[in-house]
């Protein structure tokens, strides 16, 4: 069985210098070989590329190493492969240290696809003539399901060449561009550059997006900010679509070219190319403003659904990101210890009905005084486990910031811990707040419809109902707890505990509790209206 590949995203070509003995040197190749980093080429310091360039020392020895690890590639890459240099000289106990780094640039070429076709049907084999041959021809009419890729010529000379253990080499065939871009071959760009295009014209456009839906809510002067920032947004996008990506063999913006002299000079048809493509990155603004707008739907995106949404969509990348760095028992406790965490917590504060409780204090009542159905219970719980569900984005904005290198994630760093603790601590405090809001928000609700005498909206499965109270016995023999009750105007009733009914007296915000075996409760029929005198 062969040995299991080890999986990366980035190769830092790494110069270390370990000094010490023969021993030392030899636990340094076994160390660099159980993590997968291959050794380049090795020699002591002073010695083959060092010779000249630092002082030899029979007591030192340079390895050229390949240090492999997950995370983008940005201005920090090459420091994110010395981390780890750092963490394993800590680790096993050696002294080593980096001299160089060097990003190994394996950034690919898109080449262009062409199918083969056969040109038997052509008068002159040499080119197509006439408009219904070019017609099927681009059709695939004549396809033979061969695919070359390349330039035009290459794939031409591709398709025509016979493969080992295939098919022979045989003339009668041409190549059409599939899918074909406009009337000639373009250059492609190479695919960093062209997902780092696509992330920064997303970014453009989700902000402009965003500052509409602000721009749709507020009133007033608090439009302008949001105007500007969104105009600012939409020109950046603009620009960047009109840019694009380098293509193939031109270096990006602020770098030197990779082809040779003169390749990154502008070529014909430049200016109708960045036509198109300001014109396609104008066509997706519109796309994301009729989104944002409920253009198509009728339904208009608000800025608050979009930040949920943002959050969710980064608590799934981020954890995602997070879990595919998992390659020692350290990272998987402290990642996962903060996840069983969320999830137990989240079970044993639903299993208590949170909400219920936050509720019921808010109207100075009891848990106990609300008789609340147990699916209700199970709702609300359900509800707080949402809430709590969004705890992963502390440690998924952990997952994100571990792959685009920030410092104060380097391994073996321990300001690390202390920052994942206060990140999760703010969100967990940040949720405990959506929590909180959640019932204070119902209960003002209910206070409202209280003072403004209309129908007050439940609360998963309390029911608020308008009620006239008559009572049965004398108004001073009332055995009424938080005020005097008055017959004659409706109250908010929420049901019955220990024998009495509980009443919201809207001239004191407080709860009035009447016994059941003094008064009758009668639906009232229009909460606005005075309550009918009692019969006889």
């Amino acid at each position: 069985m062969g040995a299991v590949r080890r999986r990366y995203d980035q190769r830092v070509l790494t110069l270390v210098e370990v000094r010490g003995g023969a021993r030392d040197f030899d636990q340094a190749r076994a160390e660099f070989g159980m993590r997968g980093w291959p050794v380049v080429a090795e020699f002591g310091r002073g010695e083959g590329a060092s010779a000249g360039v630092l002082a030899a020392d029979s007591g030192a020895r340079l390895f050229c190493v390949e240090v492999r690890f997950f995370g983008a590639r940005n201005s920090r890459t090459e420091r994110a492969a010395g981390w780890r240099i750092r963490q394993l000289a800590e680790s096993a106990v050696l002294e080593m240290y980096v001299r160089r780094t060097e990003l190994v640039d394996a950034d690919r070429e898109q080449l262009e696809e062409y199918r083969s076709h056969t040109t038997d049907h052509r008068p002159d084999p040499r080119r197509a003539s006439g408009r219904r041959a070019r017609a099927l021809e681009r059709w695939g009419r004549y396809d033979t399901g061969s695919v070359a890729l390349g330039t035009p010529s290459e794939a031409r000379r591709l398709a025509r060449m016979g493969l080992p253990g295939g098919s022979p080499g045989r003339g009668g065939l041409d190549v059409r561009m599939s899918p074909r871009r406009g009337r000639r071959a373009r250059e492609l760009p190479r695919e960093e550059e062209l997902n780092r295009f696509l992330w920064r014209l997303a970014g453009r456009l989700l902000g402009m997006a965003f500052t509409a839906g602000c721009f749709r809510q507020a009133e007033g002067r608090l439009r302008w900010p949001f105007l500007l920032v969104g105009l600012g947004c939409l020109a950046g996008a603009l620009v960047c679509a009109a840019r694009g990506p380098a293509p193939r063999g031109q270096a990006p913006r602020g770098q030197a070219p990779r082809g040779p002299a003169g390749s990154a000079a502008p070529q014909r048809g430049e200016r109708a190319e960045r036509g198109y493509r300001l014109v396609a990155g104008a066509v997706a603004a519109v796309f994301f403003l009729c989104l944002v707008y409920g253009v198509p739907s009728g339904s208009p995106w608000t800025p608050l659904q979009m930040l949920v949404t943002a959050a969710v969509t980064v608590t799934v990348m981020g954890i995602w990101l997070l879990m595919r760095q998992w390659t020692t028992w350290t990272e998987w406790l402290t990642a996962t210890v903060p996840l069983a965490v969320t999830l137990l917590t989240g079970l044993a504060v639903a299993s208590g009905s949170v909400l219920h409780g936050l509720y019921a204090d808010g109207l100075d009542l009891t848990p106990d005084d609300l008789d609340v159905p147990g699916l209700w219970q199970v709702a609300a719980g359900a509800k707080l486990v949402s809430y709590l569900g969004l705890g992963l984005l502390g440690p998924a904005l952990w997952g994100i910031a571990k792959h685009f290198h920030f410092p104060f994630t380097k391994p073996g760093e321990y300001l690390n811990v202390v920052m994942y603790v206060l990140l999760y601590v703010v969100v967990v405090a940040s949720l405990a707040g959506l929590a909180l809001d959640n019932a204070a928000r119902a209960v003002t609700r209910t206070q409202e419809a209280a003072e403004q005498r209309r129908a007050a909206p439940s609360y998963f499965g309390v029911e608020p109902e308008w009620m006239c109270v008559q009572p049965t016995v004398p108004l001073a023999g009332l055995n009424a707890e938080g005020g005097l009750l008055d017959p004659g105007r409706p109250y908010l009733f929420f049901g019955v505990a220990d024998e009495m009914a509980l009443l919201w007296n809207p001239e004191t915000d407080a709860p009035l509790k009447e016994p059941v075996g003094q008064v009758r409760l009668v639906p009232a029929e229009d909460p606005a209206r005075a309550c009918p005198p009692p019969p006889g």
